[in-house]
């Protein structure tokens, strides 16, 4: 009588048992279907110890986003060659004033004529210097004539040479003040009777260009010591335009790259400016960089202090690619990568790379879209003594 209750019993744990460790032994026998086969192959030929591919991380190279061009407010100002702040060397009030603002010059023309009273003391003093040396000559010969005579003193000899030697040094400081003070060497070698030398001190233009500030008139003293220039003549149909760029855009400049500028006076219109200059000092608040880009100006449409916008294209060419810094291996000078190969082949191949940012490199050349690159080329720098094959090493 009792047995059918314990078999009730029994059949009723049995169901509550199976319903428990049903989905248990199910997902064991689930596991031991994918579990891979950890039993060791018998190693074979080149590959008797090959470097197991899923420990050497990799990456598939894709090819980066195109750049987009690079837009910089800039400032039109003259060519560092091309322009000249001009002051008068000499103190003086101006007589007359030959140019006027706006005008165009050449190299050698003159902008003012002043009264130099420095020119009329330094040519007194050299015309006097010139007696003195002349009668230093004449006395020195006529001493060593009597000392061959046996009619004068070793020592008087040697005393007029001695004032020969000092009025040739003054002779030629005073030729050098009257040269200081831009009087013409030509005019200084002809003869003394022949020489047109004055207190008029002519300033004159030292390019060619225009005449774009004036601060000087007629009867008004002046001198080196003036605050401002009192000319300044500039080159205008070659500008430069200058413009501030960030650290991350610095790598994509080059001295001779060719940009568009542009200025709100002309809209739609673009004038072409080569990169002439790249800044070699990082401003520490601004953290930027000046560059200076020439630009042609015959139209004469760019005025100086114009603001303008700086244009750079995209850097373009062919497929760029953004790989991890720790990728690279440097060698010899040079730039390198593992590409993996199928079958566990590997090339070690030279990469052009353009810069860095971050953690990441702009490669230009070496690599393909669709290639695998090892990501840490340390782990298989015993690539040949394991078993896998390295090309290009």
């Amino acid at each position: 009588m009792n047995t059918t209750p314990l078999r009730l019993v029994g059949f009723t744990m049995n169901h509550a048992l199976l319903r428990h460790l049903g989905p248990i032994v199910f997902g064991c026998a689930l596991a031991a279907c994918t579990q891979p086969d950890s039993s060791p192959t018998a190693p074979t030929g080149a590959d008797a110890h090959p470097t197991p591919t899923a420990e050497i991380p990799t990456l598939l190279v894709q090819a980066a986003a195109d750049h987009p061009n690079l837009t910089l407010s800039a400032r039109v100002t003259y060519a560092e060659d091309g322009f000249s702040r001009i002051s008068s060397p000499l103190e003086g009030p101006v007589l007359d004033v030959r140019v006027k603002l706006g005008q165009t010059v050449k190299a050698g023309d003159i902008l003012m004529v002043i009264d130099a009273a420095d020119i009329a003391k330094a040519y007194a003093a050299y015309v006097e210097e010139i007696s003195e040396l002349g009668l230093a000559e004449r006395n020195y010969e006529l001493t060593k004539d009597l000392y061959d005579a046996q009619a004068m003193s070793r020592k008087d000899l040697e005393h007029a040479e001695n004032d020969l030697n000092r009025e040739r040094a003054e002779f030629k400081q005073a030729k050098e003040r009257l040269l200081s003070l831009r009087v013409p060497a030509e005019e200084l070698s002809k003869p003394l009777d022949q020489q047109q030398i004055t207190s008029r001190f002519a300033l004159r233009s030292p390019l060619t260009g225009t005449v774009v500030e004036r601060n000087v008139t007629p009867g008004q003293m002046v001198g080196p010591d003036t605050a401002s220039p009192l000319f300044t003549v500039a080159d205008l149909r070659r500008l430069q335009v200058i413009a501030d760029v960030y650290e991350r855009d610095l790598s994509g400049i080059r001295v001779g790259s060719i940009a568009d500028m542009t200025v709100e006076a002309y809209p739609g219109l673009t004038f072409p400016a080569a990169i002439a200059v790249i800044g070699d000092v990082v401003d520490p608040a601004t953290r930027t960089i000046k560059i200076r880009a020439s630009v042609s100006n015959d139209s004469g449409r760019l005025k100086p202090e114009m603001f303008a916008r700086l244009m750079l294209a995209g850097r373009g060419g062919g497929p760029t690619f953004m790989i991890p810094r720790q990728a690279v291996v440097e060698r010899s000078g040079k730039q390198w990568v593992i590409v993996r190969h199928d079958q566990d082949r590997y090339e070690e191949r030279a990469v052009v790379i353009e810069g860095v940012v971050g953690s990441q490199v702009t490669v230009l050349e070496g690599l393909s879209a669709g290639e695998r690159i090892v990501l840490t080329p340390s782990q298989i720098k015993r690539l040949t003594a394991t078993g896998a094959s390295t090309e290009g090493a």
